[in-house]
C-alpha cells in the first residue's frame, strides 16, 4: 500500500510557471488565473494540490494524457463494476430539476452532463475541483450546459455560498481520513435549511461477497484511504448537529452506499 506521509514533498517549493502550462480564467475562491501545468514539475509546485493527490493519484487524476484516457463512460462502468447507472440514479432521485447544486469534484465519465440535463436549464449547478487539469476536461465537457459553473476549488474551504442540495459523488474514498472530516463538516456548513448533502460511495459489503476480496486487494494497491469508509459511517465525520437527520440505503450487496443529510427546515 502507498504511503504517502513518507514520501511527502513540500507543496510551497516553487511557484508555477507560466511556460508549458495551459492559461484559462476562473472565478474560483482559491485562484484568480488557473495554471494548467503539463508536466510532472509544474504539477508538484502547485500549493493548491495536496501532497497525498500528488503522490498517490498523479497517475489518475493529475497526469495530463491519463486524465483523456480515463474520462470515459466505458471506464467508470468497470470501476464501479455496472452499477453506475443505478448510483447516479439514486443520487438523482434526490434532487429536483431548478435546483442550486454543487458537487464537490469532478467525475468521470457522463455523470455531470447527466446530473446538468436532470437539473435542467433553470438550475444552477456549480462543479469545482482543486485539480486544474479536471477543471479543463470538466469545462469541455459541460460547455453546452450553460446553467453550470465548473471552477478550481477545495471542497474543505467553500466560501459563502448556500446550496439547495450538494453532491458529493465518489469523492470520499479518495482522501485521507482528516480531509474526510473536514470536506463533510464543510459541506454540511453550505446546506441551506430545507436543502440536504447527498453522499455516494463505498462501503463495506457483506462478509460472503463475492467481489469483496479483490475490491479489498484493489483498495490496498490503488485506493490507499477507501477502507476508511469501511470503518467508520459517513455520518460520523460531522459535528453532531441537531439540523440534520441522516439516512443511508446500501447497494449491491453492500458495495456502495447512498448517505444523505436532510437539513431541517426553520429549525
Amino acid at each position: 500500500m502507498l504511503d504517502y506521509n513518507d514520501k511527502m514533498t513540500t507543496s510551497g517549493e516553487a511557484a508555477i510557471g507560466a511556460e508549458n502550462c495551459l492559461r484559462i480564467a476562473t472565478t474560483s475562491p482559491v485562484s484568480d488565473v488557473l495554471y494548467v501545468a503539463q508536466d510532472r514539475e509544474q504539477i508538484n509546485a502547485d500549493p493548491l494540490i495536496p501532497d497525498y493527490m500528488k503522490l498517490v493519484y498523479y497517475w489518475a487524476y493529475l497526469n495530463p494524457r491519463n486524465v483523456r484516457v480515463l474520462d470515459r463512460e466505458l471506464v467508470v462502468k468497470l470501476i464501479l463494476w455496472f452499477q453506475h447507472r443505478k448510483l447516479q440514479r439514486a443520487a438523482f432521485q434526490e434532487l429536483e430539476p431548478g435546483q442550486r447544486v454543487l458537487q464537490p469534484a469532478a467525475v468521470y465519465g457522463d455523470f455531470c452532463p447527466n446530473l446538468a440535463r436532470h437539473l435542467g436549464v433553470g438550475a444552477e449547478l456549480d462543479i469545482i475541483d482543486i485539480a486544474p487539469i479536471q477543471v479543463l476536461e470538466c469545462r469541455a465537457k459541460m460547455s453546452q450546459f450553460p446553467q453550470v459553473r465548473v471552477n478550481r476549488g477545495d471542497a474543505a474551504n467553500l466560501g459563502d455560498r448556500e446550496y439547495d442540495a450538494i453532491c458529493c459523488y465518489f469523492l470520499l474514498h479518495e482522501v485521507p481520513l482528516d480531509y474526510k472530516y473536514a470536506i463533510v463538516q464543510e459541506l454540511l456548513n453550505h446546506v441551506r435549511p430545507g436543502g440536504k448533502a447527498i453522499f455516494v460511495d463505498y462501503h463495506k459489503p457483506h462478509w460472503a461477497h463475492p467481489l469483496k476480496p479483490v475490491t479489498s486487494i484493489v483498495f490496498d494497491t490503488l485506493e490507499p484511504f477507501a477502507k476508511e469508509l469501511w470503518r467508520h459511517p459517513i455520518e460520523s465525520f460531522a459535528n453532531a448537529d441537531p439540523r440534520f437527520k441522516w439516512r443511508q440505503q446500501n447497494y449491491f450487496g453492500g458495495l456502495f452506499q447512498k448517505v444523505v443529510a436532510d437539513c431541517i427546515d426553520n429549525y
